[in-house]
């Protein structure tokens, strides 16, 4: 990943924002359907090695994978509890960059639940490639096809529309808008790209989750931009997986 850019978070703001994440991704887990695959997305997410969590638990691999294919039940509180911790404790003692990461977002005030996965890669990949991993076709290229991106933030679409200002949006893109954007759940693809055309940062790339064929005026606004424009229907939590383990 790239760099945080926090020397001026001090030690009590950290603390603060990683007993936020701790919060999210906890709560997240318990009220998931399938707790295992969720706990594996935020491993990965967060770029930690079933060796690594087991290590830092104290327990055989075998455990974490067991709970994390579904083959062992479903962990209780306090097991989800100390994978979270163990995952957070690995990240700080690598710099804590996947915890400022998501720190950022808490900074601009924005809904967390709204960003459903953000990461910044250690080497760039390009569109095509990005697209292969998760499912994607182009409907607008504008010979984009080997642009590079260098992260990826997916969002729920209309959360972000409805919700976020001008400024928060802009936010969204991370240490870099040479990535893709993935919006959620859309039904058209007109406000998402209607949003993007009216700001003054342009992402490398945006994906369209839920839809088949974009609405005429979000390929136009791509064309207008050299924007690449994909789209995928795809299962959400397939595709959020995906990212999660690119971004790792």
């Amino acid at each position: 990943m790239l760099n945080n850019g926090y020397a001026d978070m001090d030690d009590k703001e950290y603390e603060k924002i990683r007993n936020i994440v701790a919060e999210k991704i906890a709560g997240e887990v318990t009220l998931s359907q399938n707790p295992g695959k969720t706990i594996k997305k935020w491993r990965n997410s967060f770029g930690i090695t079933q060796v690594q969590l087991s290590n830092e638990l104290e327990l055989s691999p075998s455990v974490i994978s067991d709970y994390e294919s579904g083959r062992r039940s479903s962990p209780g509180t306090n097991m989800i509890k100390r994978m979270v911790e163990a995952m957070l404790s690995i990240d700080s003692k690598n710099g804590g960059k996947n915890i400022r990461n998501y720190g950022r977002i808490l900074r601009t005030g924005i809904d967390f639940s709204a960003v459903l996965d953000i990461a910044e890669y250690d080497s760039p990949v390009t569109c095509k490639e990005f697209c292969r991993y998760i499912g994607a076709e182009f409907v607008e290229s504008i010979d984009g096809f080997n642009s590079k991106i260098f992260g990826h933030t997916a969002i729920k679409s209309l959360k972000a529309i409805l919700e976020f200002s001008h400024g928060e949006f802009q936010q969204i893109y991370g240490w870099s808008t040479e990535r893709a954007l993935i919006f959620t759940d859309v039904t058209t693809g007109k406000s998402p790209m209607v949003a993007i055309r009216v700001t003054n940062l342009k992402p490398g790339m945006v994906v369209l989750h839920g839809i088949e064929e974009a609405n005429p005026v979000a390929r136009k606004i791509a064309r207008i931009e050299r924007i690449p424009l994909a789209v995928t229907t795809e299962n959400l939590d397939d595709v959020i997986t995906t990212l999660s383990e690119r971004g790792g």
